[in-house]
């Protein structure tokens, strides 16, 4: 934990930092008085891309499809190459629905604050996880609705950032969709629905299976800064990503913590490590780990997750029950001898859950997933904090703690802490 002294300057520096960044002109413009959130069926809806990688500038594809009245109106980035190679695709697809002019093009580690002072409704929150509290804070106070890219933050501090922005969204009647997809798919409907009315029994067990092959990685360059090599590579610092647990793996956490009817786990424990991610390109991240997460009444869950080339890959959520088990993602449930399995085809998830924010928009009637995605969150934060340090976790108490891996400013050196050994505390600094 943070001394007090250090948190406080801490504080001071980030808070100069976004000050200078935004200036006035935010704190003024009217634009963050919150706008009137009903709009008609056939109102058209600008949507701001905040975050212009791939998932971001696949989640604008998906916007598009799931209204016919959605444009794509701004888009931010840190970099403005990054927002050139969406703009070629995007253009590609949606022809006459990517509507970006030049001005709308917001750049800059402040490049969320630009957004939400502009005119867009709706903002797709798809940048490294780091930046979601302090984009989530702006967008709420701007009054614009929010699809929000799993995870929401990266330590505890920015968790609680979240929660309580989320908590001001329901006042102003704001919606907040997710990006925990699988809630959003109709076939994993199903299988939890069948499992809530009690075609399993009571679940006694769960395991996760999160174990894939390696993911990208976009090399160096020597006009890069340290900063913006970090940036660029975000997936193997836990400061941005928040690690592997968090980043991919927390799909498989926030399905479990669906079966525990949104109800966290009082302690998780666990190993991991770095074993073949083991060179300075690879930051500071594990590439495996192994946790046990329990709850009060007995339920324990086991999860695993792994990103290495070369080894047996399983992605799927066993459970079983008194009566029988489930496969989550086989979209499977055996009971009494019994195998119900979903045939047939279904819209895609990732436009779902565009299309349930969309219809709540213009409903009046808002969603608000803050509540399981920053639950979920803390799950994976807290296992990867479990499997750093080699502890028990206790869920409630890491909640609270003042855990903050921001960096000081962005404009100096990148911020790599050390790789963590368990048995010892982790962040140091």
């Amino acid at each position: 934990m943070e001394s007090n002294d250090k948190k406080s300057r801490r504080d001071f520096v980030k808070a100069s930092t976004v000050a200078a960044a935004a200036g006035a002109t935010v704190i003024a413009n009217p634009l963050y008085a919150a706008k009137n959130v009903h709009v008609g069926s056939n109102d058209e809806l600008k949507v701001g891309l905040i975050g212009c990688g791939g998932r971001g500038s696949q989640a604008a594809i998906n916007a598009c499809n799931a209204d016919s009245k959605v444009v794509i109106h701004a888009m931010a980035d840190a970099f403005m190459d990054r927002i050139a190679k969406s703009e070629r695709g995007l253009k590609g697809r949606l022809k006459d629905r990517y509507k970006v002019a030049e001005e709308r093009k917001f750049t800059g580690w402040d490049c969320h604050e630009k957004m939400a002072a502009s005119d867009v409704d709706v903002v797709l929150l798809c940048t490294p996880p780091h930046f979601r509290p302090m984009q989530m804070e702006a967008a709420v106070k701007a009054g614009k609705h929010i699809f929000c890219e799993k995870p929401v933050a990266v330590d505890p501090v920015g968790v609680r950032r979240v929660r309580k922005a989320c908590e001001e969204a329901k006042k102003k009647k704001l919606n907040v969709v997710s990006g925990l997809c699988w809630r959003y798919d109709i076939r994993v409907n199903e299988v939890m629905k069948r499992i809530k009315d009690g075609a399993i029994g009571d679940i006694m067990s769960i395991q996760e299976n999160y174990l894939t092959g390696t993911l990208w990685h976009r090399g160096d360059h020597p006009r890069w800064s340290d900063m913006e090599y970090q940036m660029r590579n975000w997936l193997y610092y836990t400061w941005l990503s928040g690690d592997l647990t968090a980043e991919q793996h927390i799909h498989s956490l926030d399905k479990g913590l669906w079966l525990m009817d949104d109800k966290p786990p009082k302690y998780v424990y666990g190993v991991g490590g770095r074993q073949v991610r083991t060179g300075k390109k690879w930051g500071n991240v594990y590439d495996h780990f192994a946790c046990c997460y329990d709850w009060e009444n007995g339920v324990k869950m086991h999860s695993y997750a792994r990103q290495m080339k070369g080894c047996f890959n399983n992605v799927d959520d066993y459970v079983q029950g008194t009566k029988g088990s489930a496969k989550i993602l086989s979209f499977m449930v055996e009971s009494e001898g019994k195998v119900w399995k979903h045939k047939g085809r279904v819209p895609s998830m990732y436009d779902v859950e565009h299309q349930k924010l969309f219809e709540a928009l213009r409903s009046g009637e808002p969603i608000n997933n803050g509540g399981y995605m920053c639950d979920s969150t803390l799950m994976a934060i807290a296992g990867r904090h479990a499997c750093y340090t080699g502890e028990r976790i206790e869920f409630e108490q890491f909640a609270n703690l003042d855990m903050d891996l921001s960096p000081e400013n962005y404009d100096g050196e990148g911020l790599f802490r050390e790789v963590a050994m368990p048995g010892s505390k982790w962040p140091s600094e």
